[in-house]
């Protein structure tokens, strides 16, 4: 059967994470199936790089599928985005691949992107998109605090009592931490590249958003001296 990547684009917001979900919850992962049920019907299961949680967006997540018929690229996302419709999940890209691919297992790391916005009046035009807080943040001490992460350590403080993962040890390429000046306040965004986030190779359950927090001057004192 021929198998397709597909590089989608979401907004998390009205779904519980990307994983297909029990009870009737939405999930992008049912989403996209069901588009494609709609345009070859029987059960599809797709697989993705990685796995966000309730309320999380995606730039960029590539998930993979296996169809009957060889569709040419560009028309399946055209098709794809039509049924999606008017859901907030878009196929950005999508192309031929062999057998061997898989979007989790080839998956060569992962970039997150997180930000805060500091300042007392409400997010607008941002709302969803910013954890805001109503204090003064600095960023001094939010970088120190993200240095004593970079690197292989054992991050079971910050794992999830549901997180799946054999190993809570892992490795962490880099965290960078920049302010930018915004009308009221400053907004601070954890990343790694231009465009990139915090890169790693594979993932605690709920690691990114719990070191997220740990990089809050609040929570600088709780951490150790050396991981």
């Amino acid at each position: 059967m021929p198998r397709f990547a597909l590089k989608i684009e979401y907004d998390g917001g009205p779904f519980h994470g990307w994983q297909r979900q029990a009870q009737g919850r939405p999930s992008v992962q049912e989403a996209v199936e069901e588009a494609l049920a709609r345009l070859e019907p029987g059960p599809h299961r797709i697989a993705a790089a990685g796995r966000t949680d309730a309320g999380v967006h995606a730039a960029g997540q590539v998930a993979h599928c296996d169809l009957a018929r060889d569709w040419d690229p560009f028309r399946l996302s055209q098709a794809l985005n039509w049924h999606l419709k008017p859901l907030p999940v878009a196929v950005i890209a999508c192309a031929r691949v062999d057998e061997g691919f898989h979007a989790r297992f080839s998956a060569i790391e992962r970039r997150y992107l997180f930000r805060i916005l500091a300042r007392r009046a409400p997010a607008v035009l941002d709302r969803g998109r910013v954890w805001q807080v109503p204090n003064r943040l600095h960023l001094a001490p939010m970088r120190a605090a993200a240095a004593a992460l970079v690197g292989r350590h054992d991050f079971t403080t910050f794992r999830s009592v549901m997180c799946q993962s054999a190993s809570p040890v892992k490795t962490l390429d880099a965290i960078e931490i920049e302010e930018i000046a915004c009308p009221g306040g400053a907004e601070f965004r954890q990343r790694f590249d231009p465009g990139g986030e915090i890169r790693g190779q594979r993932f605690v359950g709920r690691r990114r958003r719990n070191q997220h927090l740990a990089c809050r001057p609040e929570f600088q004192r709780r951490l150790p001296t050396a991981l």
